[in-house]
């Protein structure tokens, strides 16, 4: 646990830093410390030398380790978030949506156009909330992403030896998830695995966005398993066994398939179709989760029922 130290000068603070801590990088743990603080600001005192660890500069990417003692200048934080805009009251709405949770370990199954954090003009996300909602919590962290508009299983450690075997277990490629999407037209290819390198933030009509890129992309792998099929759409089942950023879009829009709802990579007709159908975002929903702590032997697995709003444009489809 992090412990205050004898403070340097008015409005400074020194922190010492406890095991759990430890692993973490500067960045996000100042995030936490200088809570309304946009990560830009928390950028700039991390160049500027403003914050220091052990007496020395040190970059953003930089990593605690414990009985180091940082240094912490005053920033102005940004007001409290409303209640009934968010902050602990979105919090309060998450603590009804955990479909596990143990010592280490929090599932929350997101919901459709909840960031899972804050930034880019966003005052709060899934994890701000949560620690607005758990003030005593201190060690709160996502363990993984979900895109904006894709709901369902995320997991959120509550200490970071769990965030630590965590990552782990996502570097290793040990933890199974599988996702819910409805995709374009007929599905023909049977069970399927995709494999296609992605490559983040290439630029097309001065959108960044990811392609498929044999040269510079990073390994990629997706198993796509039709689960429905309907004239005008399919609902496939897809495990992951990477975690790239929008990976599951980018690989169904390039077998011919993209996903209802798309705005990014999809089919504009497609989604207009779709709308007709009720479908008001993008169809995707993170359905199940799970892994076996390779220490203790604990194994976690859970599951995300598919939202009320998506199953309605389900059984609209199966009418036609």
């Amino acid at each position: 646990m992090t412990t205050p130290a004898t403070p340097a000068s008015p409005g400074v603070r020194m922190l010492d830093i406890g095991p759990e801590e430890a692993g973490q990088r500067i960045d996000n743990f100042l995030l936490r410390q200088l809570k309304g603080v946009p990560r830009s600001l928390i950028y700039r005192i991390v160049r500027s030398g403003e914050v220091r660890v052990n007496s020395g500069r040190i970059k953003a990417e930089y990593r605690l380790k414990a009985g180091d003692r940082v240094r912490v200048p005053p920033v102005r934080t940004a007001a409290p978030v409303p209640q009934g805009g968010g902050g602990t009251g979105a919090g309060n709405r998450l603590e009804q949506r955990i479909l596990y949770e143990d010592e280490r370990l929090i599932v929350v199954d997101k919901p459709a156009g909840m960031a899972v954090h804050g930034g880019s003009g966003l005052s709060f996300g899934v994890i701000e909330a949560l620690r607005a909602a758990r003030p005593e919590a201190h060690s709160l962290e996502l363990v993984h992403r979900l895109d904006r508009d894709t709901s369902g299983c995320l997991l959120i450690a509550k200490k970071r030896s769990e965030l630590r075997m965590l990552h782990a277990l996502l570097r290793e490629g040990q933890v199974d998830k599988h996702y819910l999407a409805l995709v374009r037209g007929r599905w023909n290819l049977g069970t399927r695995v995709i494999h296609a390198p992605l490559a983040k933030n290439q630029l097309r009509g001065g959108e960044r966005i990811v392609t498929v890129d044999a040269e510079a992309g990073k390994a990629a792998d997706s198993r796509f398993k039709p689960v429905e099929i309907h004239a005008q759409a399919s609902l496939m089942e897809v495990a992951l066994g990477t975690g790239r950023t929008h990976q599951i879009r980018v690989h169904a829009a390039h077998v011919g398939f993209p996903l209802a709802g798309d705005e990014k990579y999809g089919d504009a007709d497609f989604n207009k179709q779709m709308r007709e159908q009720g479908l008001r975002r993008l169809f995707l929903h993170a359905h199940s989760i799970g892994f076996t702590d390779p220490t203790s032997g604990r194994t976690i697995e859970v599951s995300a029922p598919l939202p009320a709003d998506l199953r309605e444009v389900l059984d609209r489809l199966e009418a036609v």
